[in-house]
């Protein structure tokens, strides 16, 4: 049986150094302050943003929210944007993504601040991870990835790692952090030739695909530590599910993350500390 690597602990360890830096940074007189810009209702949006403000109220942070009807104009949205950048004690924003198809989302994430950009939507964002710079903030995923590692003792220097996906929001940035780790990372995707293959020759294995049950069994290999990034609504089942086919390679693995309870618990925290982040940065400068 592998062991469960369940984000709550670490998300709690997190969540307690946190609170005694906010605690830090309110007795000098700033209170760190995440913006929300949310375009219409989206069910998914409406439940990150409720995780997020339950996350940032426990660590006494500060949210306020930018509520857009979905059918709202670009000129709409870029002035929700300019108020959050014009705002000092606003530190940092999130912007939920994918917008409507009739908004300029790269018009948009290029118009916040990158001194506010929470969760590497910007280009400068991006640059900073590409070059292993303080510049920005990685994409809070990505960066929940590993804090799930090290949390639980794994190390990353040196490891073969395979990450499973190839976007701008996991794939690609949370294999630039693996790399500036010294880890040795192969990407592939899901037209990767003998994708069970190279998985499967893998110390550490981070899949973020976007497909359900994307890797089974034969992509698996005994004390391999297993990331499942991918979280699907499963019809048949009722319930989500991650894009490794748990049941098939939980026996086989030596740790793994469950889904939901893994990656996802983290993630919220990560955003939090990037907006504790922003606030002593600002307060430094």
């Amino acid at each position: 049986m592998a062991k469960l690597l369940k984000g709550a602990p670490v998300a709690r360890a997190l969540t307690e150094e946190l609170t005694r830096r906010t605690e830090s940074l309110v007795e000098q007189g700033v209170r760190p302050t995440l913006g929300i810009i949310r375009v219409g209702e989206r069910e998914d949006d409406l439940s990150y943003e409720r995780g997020a403000t339950k996350r940032c109220a426990t660590i006494g942070i500060d949210v306020r929210k930018f509520v857009l009807d979905a059918s709202c104009s670009q000129a709409e949205l870029l002035s929700a944007i300019n108020q959050i950048n014009a705002d000092d004690s606003i530190h940092g924003c999130l912007m939920f993504r994918p917008l409507p198809a009739t908004l300029d989302e790269a018009e948009a994430c290029e118009a916040l601040d990158p001194r506010k950009d929470v969760d590497c939507i910007t280009e400068r964002s991006l640059f900073g991870v590409f070059a292993n710079k303080r510049m920005g903030f990685p994409q809070c995923t990505a960066e929940a990835c590993l804090r799930i590692l090290d949390h639980y003792g794994y190390e990353l220097e040196g490891a073969r790692v395979c990450v499973v996906g190839r976007s701008l929001v996991i794939g690609k940035p949370v294999s630039l952090m693996l790399q500036a780790r010294n880890a040795t990372v192969t990407m592939c995707h899901t037209r990767t030739r003998e994708l069970d293959k190279t998985c499967s020759q893998a110390q550490i294995l981070v899949v973020a695909a976007g497909h359900p049950g994307v890797i089974g069994a034969r992509a698996a290999s005994a004390g391999q530590v297993v990331v499942d990034v991918g979280i699907n609504w499963d019809e048949a089942a009722g319930k989500l599910c991650g894009d490794v086919a748990f049941d098939e390679v939980e026996p086989i693995v030596g740790a793994i993350t469950p889904v939901p309870g893994g990656v996802g618990a983290v993630t919220t925290a990560v955003l939090a500390q990037h907006v504790v982040e922003a606030a002593e940065r600002r307060r430094g400068a």
